[in-house]
């Protein structure tokens, strides 16, 4: 009896269709998506901060004693793998309360959907990156701005924004925004303090701060001034430890090999590397 009840068990899963693909996680293509996405497993950072995103794409989970905060969320794909590290740390997705947002381009905010979903985290942004978040893709001020709609990412609805300067507090951790227009309108850089025993150091996560665009005749001229402003708010950070949104940006995945990622220039250096970005980018317009 139990061979025929599973053969028969066996044919009726066989007829069922295929389960349908998770429209939250379908992979977007890009020229390097496939080098960024590859798995990585969790680093610990420092205290109570870890990495949990992917290669090329960071995502950073700040653990507190009521439930856990993340930082950006990658592309759509990423989200499983980012998913997988924080259980792999020992927490599960429901514990996740908050989902902070760098910017809002497709490669760190393509998975916020999907983490959203699986834990029921309130979602924060800058006000332009909460306005693209809920329309699925970069507002027209954008230098990567795509009118044919190239690279849309899931939408996020009911996305709380954030000040600059405002605090965000969840157990015992406080998170406080900046605001770092330049590389998209609503970029937002975050910082807070990890304790080990009792030695605290200032934590930096800070938004892109490249002048780069794909919008066809964006000028970064008519926002020079405020892009200046981001860059000068990075360097003048308390900053013991950075992690950028590319993290070899920051040479994250170096200062592991080396054992620490204490670096008190990390905020200095970043800042000086584009300052003078911006500055060529400025001179090159000006032709």
């Amino acid at each position: 009896m139990k061979k025929n009840l599973s053969t028969a068990a066996l044919i009726a899963m066989l007829a069922l269709p295929a389960a349908a693909a998770d429209p939250l996680t379908a992979p977007i293509e890009c020229r390097d998506c496939q080098v960024w996405n590859q798995a990585e497993p969790p680093v610990h950072i420092y205290g109570n901060s870890y990495y949990v995103g992917v290669v090329g794409l960071s995502s950073v989970l700040i653990v507190t004693r009521d439930g856990l905060i993340l930082l950006d969320g990658d592309l759509p794909q990423s989200a499983p793998l980012i998913e997988k590290n924080i259980r792999t740390l020992g927490h599960q997705m429901r514990e996740v309360k908050l989902i902070l947002v760098s910017h809002e381009h497709f490669d760190h905010v393509g998975g916020i959907a999907a983490l959203k979903r699986d834990s029921g985290a309130r979602v924060l942004a800058g006000a332009d990156a909460a306005k693209a978040l809920g329309q699925g893709h970069p507002t027209e001020a954008d230098p990567q701005y795509d009118k044919t709609g190239k690279f849309p990412f899931p939408k996020v609805a009911g996305v709380e924004t954030v000040t600059d300067g405002q605090a965000i507090t969840l157990g015992d951790v406080t998170v406080t925004a900046h605001r770092t227009p330049g590389h998209t309108p609503g970029g937002t850089s975050w910082s807070w303090s990890s304790c080990e025993k009792d030695r605290c150091l200032a934590m930096v996560y800070a938004d892109s701060l490249t002048a780069m665009s794909t919008a066809a005749g964006y000028r970064f001229a008519p926002v020079a001034d405020s892009f200046r402003a981001s860059i000068a708010k990075v360097r003048g950070l308390p900053c013991d430890i950075l992690v950028s949104t590319h993290p070899t940006v920051s040479g994250f995945w170096k200062k592991m090999e080396k054992g620490s990622f204490v670096d008190p220039e990390g905020c200095r250096e970043l800042a000086a590397g584009a300052e003078a970005a911006l500055e060529r980018r400025l001179v090159e317009e000006a032709r």
